[in-house]
């Protein structure tokens, strides 16, 4: 039976400090680092075995993967980065506060900015860093709605996850509350209207019983 593990990063500095972060780079805070390896202590509690491990290129969720394979005494698991599993991109919003944007422009448009579907952000024209200079200029977001960030996971979903599932792989996903949102959408079947009620919180492992064709059988948090 193909079992997924979600796991949100744990706390970031920018977390903390209520920030749009997206795709700016910022590091676990300490309390991160905490629930990332309560994270891993829990699956092994749970007697989860991991054979493949996917994450973003961002320092959080690359160090919450890391940390949750440590405690659970399985480093040795292979591990896949890809850009496609980075947080949506928020635009001009990266870096502002949340309550000063809300007190801006209004609790009911950050909200739209932040859980509706299909709305983008206020969009940025600044570069990315070299991380995605492989990436075709026309490819890399000045923003993104949570239907984009699906539209650019959805490829590494079929390419790399969906496939190590159906070969009967235990897998672990340690990614970010959109990119995760993303996939939880499409995996479960959520409508584009409830996808805005749900929220994946920071550095619990979310859990998916998987049928053979990968239809969800039962989801769990540790």
């Amino acid at each position: 039976m193909p079992k997924l593990v979600f796991s949100r990063h744990g706390l970031s500095e920018w977390n903390k400090l209520d920030q749009f972060t997206g795709w700016e780079d910022v590091d676990l805070a300490p309390e991160g680092v905490e629930e990332a390896i309560e994270g891993g202590r829990k699956i092994k509690e749970a007697g989860i075995e991991f054979d493949i491990a996917y994450t973003s290129v961002l320092t959080r969720a690359i160090k919450t993967c890391n940390y949750i394979l440590e405690y659970s005494d399985q480093l040795w698991v292979p591990t896949i980065k890809s850009w496609r599993l980075n947080e949506r991109h928020y635009g001009a919003l990266q870096g502002l506060n949340k309550q000063a944007t809300r007190d801006k422009y209004g609790d009911e448009q950050v909200l739209i900015w932040r859980r509706s579907y299909d709305t983008l952000p206020p969009l940025s024209d600044a570069k990315p860093d070299r991380r995605y200079a492989h990436l075709d200029p026309r490819t890399v977001p000045g923003g993104e709605n949570l239907k984009v960030t699906l539209e650019r996971a959805l490829p590494f979903w079929e390419d790399e996850i969906a496939p190590a599932l159906l070969d009967g792989k235990t897998v672990l996903v340690a990614a970010h509350g959109n990119s995760l949102r993303a996939l939880a959408k499409h995996i479960e079947g959520i409508s584009d209207d409830d996808i805005m009620g749900l929220e994946i919180p920071t550095g619990k492992p979310l859990v998916y019983e998987l049928n053979d064709d990968l239809s969800v059988i039962e989801k769990y948090y540790l």
